[in-house]
Order: C-alpha cells, then sequence, then structure tokens
C-alpha cells in the first residue's frame, strides 16, 4: 500500500476512496440541488390546481344550492374528475421539467465551463451520465407522484370542509375517493411509462445535450422533423411520426380497455404485459445505445 510523507516526516495512510454506490448518490444529490426546478415546477403545478380546484368547489355549492345527488356514485363521478385532472396536470409538468433538464445537463456544465472543475474530480464520465438520466427516469417520477397524492389528498380535505353543513355525502367522498382507489394504479403508471417507457426520449435529449455546440432545444427536435418531412414528401407515409406518437401516448392498451377511460387502460396493462412488450426492450436498448454516445462525447468535448 502506497503511502505519503507529511511535513513532520510521519508516513500518511492514502486517501479513502469514496464507495461507487456512495459516489453516484452523491452525484444524484448535486443534480437536485443544482436544479431546484426539479421539484419547483411541480409544485407549482400542484399550488395553481388547488387554487382553482377551491374556487370551483365554492361556486359548485353555490349552484347546487344544497341539493346534491343522493346516489354515491353520481357523487363519486361528480367529483373524481379534478383528481385525474390533477394528476394529468403534475405529469405533464414533470415530463416538460425532464426535457429541458436533459437538455441542459450536459450542455450547461460545457457553457458556464464547469466542466473543467468536474473533470478534475475523481468522477467518471459513466456516473456522471448515470446520475443525470436518473433525474429524469426516477427522481422526477418519484417526486410527482409524492406531490399527486399530496395534492389529491388536500382537495379532499378542501372539498370535505367546503361541503360541510350542505347535506352531501361527505364520507362517501373518502370511501370512494380516487386517491385511495387508484394510488397503487398511479404508481405504476408513472414508473412504468414515465419512467421506463419514456427512456429513449430522455437519452436521445442527453446525446444532444452533450453535443450540441449551441441551442440544443433546435437540434433536438429539428432531426426528428426532416425525418418526418423526407418521409412525408418521398413515400407520402408517415411511419416515422407515427413511431413517436406510440411512444409518446405509451404502450398500446389492450382491447378490453375502454379507450376514454385512463385508469381502466392503467390497470389491464400489468406488469406480465408490460414487461413483454417487444417495444419496451427496443427502447431500453436504443436508451443505452445514446447514453453510451453520451458518455463518449463528454469525455472529447470541452467548454463551448
Amino acid at each position: 500500500m502506497s503511502t505519503a510523507l507529511n511535513t513532520a516526516g510521519q508516513m500518511q495512510p492514502p486517501p479513502l476512496a469514496i464507495a461507487p454506490i456512495r459516489q453516484f448518490l452523491w452525484l444524484v444529490r448535486r443534480e437536485i440541488w443544482e436544479n431546484r426546478s426539479i421539484y419547483i415546477v411541480p409544485l407549482v403545478a400542484a399550488i395553481v390546481f388547488l387554487l382553482s380546484y377551491v374556487v370551483q368547489t365554492v361556486l359548485l355549492r353555490y349552484r347546487m344550492h344544497g341539493i346534491w345527488p343522493s346516489s354515491i356514485t353520481k357523487l363519486h363521478e361528480g367529483f373524481s374528475t379534478p383528481y385525474e385532472i390533477a394528476a394529468g396536470l403534475i405529469m405533464g409538468a414533470a415530463f416538460l421539467v425532464g426535457i429541458f433538464y436533459s437538455l441542459d445537463a450536459l450542455h450547461g456544465e460545457r457553457r458556464d465551463r464547469s466542466i473543467l472543475f468536474w473533470k478534475s474530480m475523481p468522477v467518471s464520465d459513466l456516473a456522471t451520465v448515470l446520475s443525470k438520466i436518473t433525474v429524469p427516469l426516477v427522481i422526477l417520477p418519484l417526486l410527482s407522484f409524492a406531490i399527486m397524492i399530496v395534492t389529491q389528498i388536500l382537495m379532499l380535505l378542501l372539498s370535505s370542509l367546503l361541503l360541510l353543513g350542505s347535506g352531501a355525502n361527505i364520507a362517501a367522498l373518502w370511501t370512494h375517493s380516487s386517491v385511495f382507489q387508484f394510488s397503487g394504479m398511479l404508481f405504476y403508471h408513472i414508473v412504468t411509462v414515465h419512467g421506463l417507457w419514456y427512456a429513449p426520449f430522455y437519452g436521445w435529449l442527453l446525446l444532444v445535450s452533450a453535443w450540441a455546440p449551441r441551442a440544443p432545444f433546435l437540434w433536438a427536435f429539428l432531426p426528428p422533423f426532416v425525418i418526418w418531412g423526407v418521409e412525408r414528401l418521398a413515400f407520402n407515409t408517415s411511419h416515422f411520426l407515427n413511431l413517436l406518437e406510440n411512444r409518446l401516448m405509451g404502450p398500446e392498451a389492450p382491447a378490453a380497455a375502454h379507450p376514454g377511460n385512463v385508469m381502466e387502460i392503467m390497470a389491464s396493462l400489468g406488469p406480465l404485459q408490460f414487461f413483454a412488450e417487444p417495444g419496451l426492450w427496443i427502447g431500453l436498448a436504443i436508451a443505452a445505445a445514446l447514453l453510451f454516445v453520451a458518455v463518449r462525447l463528454r469525455r472529447s468535448h470541452g467548454p463551448i
């Protein structure tokens, strides 16, 4: 084992190496610290929706004039839609954050020349790129799910307070609430679709972020547009566009699922069906290849 001499001539042990897992977690924490939009944007979306939900519930109470549906099913149907809208809004906000974060993740450190500092640290390019892809694939889905659950519980509490003394069956709202019925399905959906299924998107965005000399947003979306335009003009087809739409909309639901019911679609596409999808594994292989290129580009590219 190599040692070093201090100024007093005494032997000093070499510095301890940081465990790879600990180093990786530190890199992920660094991404969260430096990119506050990861949690601020979904929180702002949730707060805006909560404010609009309060106004909507107050207006609904005055419009009903104390006459509420006696059927628990009708009452539940009237209050279940906003919960799905809240989930969709927060998931959409997190998806947009993932796009802009991925485009700036490697380009930003080249632009502000902080890449010189990070390359002087004992951190590999592979670990750095993997920590950055972890944010849109893992951190954002889990964070948006937690925000969604808290938002829906607050919605339930606010609606209960606003409906006190109105004659509405408040207990039925809690018993049949979407928060408790669909939280498991929502978690499964956001981890599989917004995480694993969208991996090729984020892999492509990170590759562009590592390569683009400037305007990464333009370089990310111009090539797909050109490919679609050339295919359309040359063959009068839209296979590439349909491929992107299918990837964006998620895996194809079974025929038994009602096309207008998002929760039913998520429930019908179980883990066996999802992980048996060839498109999932093809997409993950493409994402791995894109990340490999992004690692090589970060290793060879310096500041802008």
